[in-house]
């Protein structure tokens, strides 16, 4: 019967107390959906973004944010490979704006220089490949990358370790480095796995790399740190009279002719010498001399050069001038040694290679090379590409506008990779790590099973004998619910170790066997079933395991709906107890990986695990809500 007749609804004033307790209900429902809603868009952050608190993330409406998030990604969350690369003083990816123009042309030049040339390893880097500042985030190409190890080495890690020399624990910790060779310490590393990636760089589309340009690491690295950012600073310090830091280059060789200055040549110098990586420097063949003699300074004898070397030098004389530097090794070595200054300690003779003889061999200047070889003049260069430049040495690699029309192709793309990279991360973490989904099913199943089993007998005695004691025995039951289970867990934690069953399933499933709010409610429910079918059943013959199972069991169908879901939230949701029981990791269920996950991540997969964690529950208790209202008020109405 309702509480409210038909007729009494009419009234105002209880028309009024209706729609008060809808807007009260609503106002309830947006508390509860505004929270949820803010979780689902910071499941799509990243650093860029992680100020942000929009219901809607800005990337998916806004092109601009989209952008930003796009070259973030790209660098792989390192603002100072952006600020090489595109020569620009922006100190974070949040104050990115798009280009407002474009030069098509020059892009299409430096596309198709790109194509064509047969550029080094070392020149350049692909993006998404690694999420620093966010944390824990495993962008698109890492996990393109990963699926190829994965599938070369049949999902083996240790396989994968031994065959192409890695040392991952597993392949949640499969990762790596950005190689960016500008500073002289970045030493590359010439393992298997780094020819395997190195093959897969060289696969990606051109527009998806960012190109090592040292005229950019020379600005704004060395130079503005040195200086600052004040262009006034830098030309009263060099006395120069610059107008922007644009018109500040790097040149090819030692800066010469009275428009340059002696500061200028000086950190030049220093720079070439003791600052840039090795792959960019070359020597002139005039420095041959000079080079064989400081190796016959430090070596004394060919024959200990050819012991250190491996090679079969008949004199030093025949030891060749350095092309092109090596990656490693005691050349390589000897090499820095010798640009940078080696002074033998028997004669007081300082070795070193002459400034003059050092030139930079860069991607900068090899794109300088080809248009002029290809256009000749910077006059032709300029009407072929609609531009202005007044010299071969103002044009800079046009690596931002390439970058955005490989933006511009793939907005779609990048919508769904944010939307959806911190779920995917989730995810790859859960399904490679440990047995974690595994462990969690047994565990919930394990715990329904022994929860409908166990608290229903309990009840039955209970309700059918009511022994004298019973309502001690409630009261007991009722005593449990006044204590949390952190209280027991020191002594349950105890008295398993006692029983040897740390780390197994009997760990998890019998500290929670019996529950005393469970029994009772059952007992209660128990209590309302009609006495007369029992009497009925026991003169029909029927034994007591057929009346509790056949008319208590059958009749009870609602409230045992209740008593498995609570147990599956129980088991579900169990972190502490099986962390603290389970230390082996083999055992540990989702709980527990997520929280370890969560600890090493960022924002956005914090919340990304949040919402995958709770959709196993959501959607039991969306199914099964009908049966919980009928657990609910069945009892109530008998």
């Amino acid at each position: 019967m309702a509480i409210i007749s038909t007729i009494g609804r009419k009234d105002p004033k209880v028309r009024l107390l209706i729609w008060a307790i809808y807007a009260s209900l609503t106002a309830g429902a947006l508390t509860m959906v505004y929270p949820f809603a803010l979780m689902i868009s910071g499941s799509t952050k990243s650093a860029v973004d992680t100020n942000h608190s929009e219901l809607l993330p800005p990337f998916l409406t806004d092109q601009n944010a989209l952008y930003q998030k796009y070259v973030e990604a790209l660098f792989n969350e390192n603002v100072g490979s952006m600020q090489q690369a595109y020569g620009t003083t922006t100190g974070t990816f949040a104050l990115l704006t798009e280009p407002e123009t474009s030069n098509d042309a020059l892009t299409d030049e430096w596309e198709a220089f790109l194509t064509q040339a047969d550029l080094p390893f070392y020149s350049y880097m692909i993006g998404e490949m690694e999420a620093a500042v966010t944390r824990g985030v495993n962008p698109a190409r890492l996990r393109a990358f990963k699926a190829q190890m994965i599938d070369a080495s049949d999902g083996d890690i240790d396989q994968l370790n031994r065959e192409l020399q890695a040392e991952y624990q597993g392949w949640n910790s499969f990762f790596v480095r950005p190689e960016v060779f500008l500073m002289r310490r970045s030493k590359p590393t010439m393992r298997p796995l780094d020819d395997a990636f190195r093959a897969f760089k060289a696969q990606q589309p051109v527009g998806e790399r960012y190109y090592a340009s040292p005229e950019g690491f020379y600005r704004a690295t060395y130079l503005q740190s040195r200086y600052t950012k004040a262009l006034d600073r830098f030309n009263e310090d060099c006395g120069t009279a610059y107008s922007s830091w644009d018109q500040v280059h790097l040149d090819r060789r030692l800066p010469s002719g009275p428009s340059r200055t002696q500061v200028e040549r000086d950190d030049w110098t220093s720079f070439v010498r003791t600052i840039l990586n090795l792959f960019w420097l070359r020597a002139d063949p005039a420095a041959t001399g000079d080079y064989q003699a400081f190796l016959k300074a430090k070596y004394t004898t060919i024959a200990a050069l050819n012991k250190i070397y491996g090679t079969s030098f008949a004199e030093f004389t025949n030891v060749p001038l350095i092309e092109e530097p090596p990656a490693q090794g005691i050349a390589a070595s000897d090499w820095n040694a010798f640009i940078e200054g080696w002074k033998d300690l028997g004669t007081g003779t300082l070795h070193q290679l002459a400034a003059e003889h050092i030139y930079i061999h860069s991607v900068d200047f090899m794109f300088r090379d080809a248009m002029q070889e290809k256009h000749g003049t910077v006059a032709a260069f300029n009407q072929a590409v609609s531009a202005d430049f007044a010299t071969w040495l103002d044009l800079s690699l046009p690596q931002r506008d390439l970058h955005y029309r490989s933006f511009l192709a793939r907005t779609g793309e990048l919508k769904t990779e944010f939307s959806v990279r911190n779920f995917i991360t989730v995810f790859d973490y859960i399904a490679l790590h440990g047995r974690g989904i595994f462990n969690t099913v047994v565990y919930c199943l394990l715990s329904i099973l022994a929860s409908l089993i166990v608290n229903p007998l309990a009840a039955y005695a209970l309700s059918r004998y009511r022994p004298p004691s019973q309502f001690k025995v409630l009261l007991f039951l009722m005593m449990t619910m006044a204590f949390p289970p952190m209280v027991t867990q020191i002594p349950v934690f105890l008295m398993l170790r006692e029983f040897n069953m740390l780390n197994t399933f009997w760990a998890l499933i019998l500290p929670g066997l019996a529950n005393g709010y469970s029994i009772f409610l059952l007992k209660g429910f128990f209590d309302s079933l009609p006495q007369e079918l029992y009497e009925s059943a026991s003169i029909d013959g029927a034994g007591e395991f057929r009346i509790f199972w056949q008319i208590t069991m059958s009749l009870s169908k609602p409230i045992l709906a209740v008593i498995a879901l609570n147990a599956f939230t129980l088991a579900y949701g169990n972190f502490m107890m099986a962390l603290l029981i389970c230390q082996d990791e083999s055992m540990w269920t989702l709980m527990p990986w997520l929280y370890q996950l969560q600890q090493r991540s960022g924002e956005g997969i914090i919340f990304a695990s949040l919402l995958i964690a709770a959709v196993p529950t959501f959607v039991i208790f969306s199914f099964c809500q009908n049966i919980i209202m009928r657990g609910i008020v069945v009892p109530v109405e008998k």
